[in-house]
């Protein structure tokens, strides 16, 4: 696809299809306090959560239907903007991913391990903080992806993002809660950029994170530079497992050679398909919460199967 018919492509997605969890304030909602509204299970949310690394914000905690009825540890999931995870009336566009409700079908129907869900709401400076710095030359500006001349101020932030969750976020979840901390009960999961700051965390710190899920994954960020950074940093398949996905509308139209290239190379570094890593491209799926929320059952699947 030449560049100007890129640009236009691009352009008019972007003007109808705003890249879905683009960033918005912690703050712009205010905290509810004891469960949520509209959702399903036992929440507990830490508002405020503070940090020597990046602007504090709210983290939601959903713990699995057994919790409190088994003295028992369980593995722990953490998601990218936390706030579209659980509850419409915080989520983008009024619509959430239902993760709560599918992980209770899922665990139900003994399909998956039980798991606490660990949800970290994102802030005004989300681009900044999910664009993985390594993967990027220069970080004082950088393109969005989203059309073939926006950009975005830097400096990237993903580096201070990452203290935050595991020197910070992680050692309080697991003092709070009966978790699993080790690597193969740790996961991590996000969609557009939030697929792209996934991918980085299990690839910069691989013994901490066993599995990543990558839906819609936003791979032009940056000019693909994730892609090129991957072919260095990929981590090993025997202790990892990686999930990936896109859609065929708006913003992910232009997912799928990006993928290829990344799905070849991982199956250069041993990584077999379905068990060390999945690609899935849905069909007429876009690039929202609402299309995220019909699929996510297939990521929960993969990382958390029995």
């Amino acid at each position: 696809m030449g560049r100007r018919c890129y640009a236009a492509l691009l352009g008019c997605m972007v003007a109808a299809f705003p890249c879905a969890g683009s960033a918005q304030s912690a703050q712009a909602v205010a905290p509810v306090a004891g469960p949520p509204l509209a959702t399903t299970g036992t929440f507990r949310q830490h508002a405020n959560f503070p940090s020597r690394y990046v602007a504090s914000r709210t983290i939601d905690v959903w713990l699995p239907p057994d919790y409190g009825s088994k003295n028992k540890r369980y593995p722990v999931l953490y998601v990218h903007d936390g706030q579209n995870a659980f509850n419409p009336a915080t989520s983008l566009g009024g619509v959430d991913w239902g993760i709560d409700e599918t992980m209770t079908r899922l665990i139900g129907e003994k399909r998956i391990r039980p798991a606490i869900v660990v949800a970290i709401w994102n802030t005004p400076k989300r681009f900044q903080e999910y664009m993985p710095r390594k993967a990027l030359t220069n970080d004082s500006v950088f393109s969005t992806g989203r059309t073939a001349t926006e950009t975005v101020a830097g400096p990237s932030l993903s580096d201070d993002y990452l203290r935050f969750l595991t020197t910070e976020v992680k050692p309080f979840i697991d003092r709070a809660y009966r978790t699993q901390p080790h690597r193969d009960d740790t996961f991590i999961m996000g969609s557009s950029m939030g697929g792209l700051i996934s991918l980085y965390a299990i690839s910069e710190l691989p013994g901490i994170f066993g599995g990543a899920a990558c839906l819609s994954t936003h791979w032009p960020a940056g000019d693909g530079a994730m892609v090129t950074y991957l072919a260095q940093h990929v981590p090993k398949a025997s202790e990892h497992r990686l999930y990936f996905d896109h859609g065929t509308a708006t913003l992910d139209t232009v997912y799928a050679p990006y993928q290829d290239r990344v799905d070849a190379l991982l199956r250069g570094a041993k990584y077999r398909d379905g068990e060390h890593f999945m690609t899935r491209v849905f069909e007429g799926a876009d690039h929202s919460e609402r299309a995220w929320r019909q699929r996510v059952d297939v990521p929960l699947l993969f990382l958390l199967k029995r």
